[in-house]
């Protein structure tokens, strides 16, 4: 019995491995990056390139498929517009120069967006994912927007983070996530997923900010942690691609996402 525990912790790893192929090489890229200089490109610049290679790369390979390419596109988008409007408030900064870079962010930024998205979608089909008890689509969409929104909104008015969040452990109460790694089927609180992921993230942001990726405004002059409160801004950006991803899957696989309102076959 331990063997097979082991076993399939072991398989799990492999699976999670591979889920993270596109962060890898992000982080990779980061990292050698930070010690190895091209004569006349610029490092985001490089970056950015690396970036599209490996996207072209999973897709080429057909470790990602074009329906999973237009939902990381779609979220790649959606961060950086999100970049764009926090790096003009001074949420934080790119401080190297680029001749890829608009408004203070380089464009490189919206890959880390869709890497989080190349994860759900890899882990989606590598882990079998149904999500029991989501919400109805109405409902997810309705709070993903405002979710979205505070992100742009909170500089100038309240910020409804905890509220929001107070709203999703209603709205996700009852909703879990059934994933198999061999054969066995495993069942999670959806709550408790999302937390787990943007605790990771947290994490990978801490490396980033590290390896210069960016910088907040108390990393200018020396680096230090992240702060604790940057974890719930990710756990509402996972919940957001997640959601996003749910719909697509809900539109083509809809055996995958059981929400209350579908309806279940009557017994003879």
């Amino acid at each position: 019995m331990k063997e097979q525990q082991v076993k399939e912790f072991l398989i799990f790893v492999w699976k999670e491995a591979l889920c993270c192929i596109f962060p890898v090489i992000i982080f990779m890229t980061l990292a050698l990056s930070k010690v190895i200089t091209i004569p006349y490109l610029p490092r985001y610049d490089l970056i950015l390139l690396v970036c599209i290679l490996a996207q072209i790369g999973l897709v080429w390979t057909k470790l990602e498929s074009v329906d999973e390419l237009k939902v990381i596109t779609v979220f790649h988008l959606i961060g950086l517009g999100l970049e764009l409007y926090k790096v003009h408030k001074g949420s934080w900064s790119y401080p190297e120069e680029a001749w890829t870079k608009f408004g203070g962010v380089p464009l490189y930024s919206g890959f880390m967006y869709a890497s989080v998205a190349s994860y759900v979608c890899q882990a989606w089909k590598r882990f079998d994912l149904h999500l029991l008890h989501w919400p109805r689509p109405w409902l997810a969409f309705l709070l993903s927007v405002c979710i979205y929104a505070n992100f742009f909104t909170h500089h100038y008015a309240f910020d409804f983070r905890w509220v929001l969040i107070a709203a999703l452990f209603v709205l996700f109460y009852k909703s879990k996530i059934r994933f198999t790694v061999t054969t066995k089927a495993y069942h999670m609180p959806t709550m408790l997923s999302f937390m787990l992921v943007a605790f990771f993230i947290w994490l990978a942001e801490n490396i980033s900010t590290f390896l210069g990726a960016w910088r907040y405004p108390d990393q200018e002059i020396s680096w230090r942690i992240v702060h604790w409160g940057k974890i719930s801004s990710w756990f509402m950006l996972v919940i957001i691609s997640i959601m996003i991803v749910a719909e697509l899957k809900r539109i083509k696989y809809p055996e995958q996402v059981e929400s209350p309102n579908m309806r279940k076959p009557q017994s003879e």
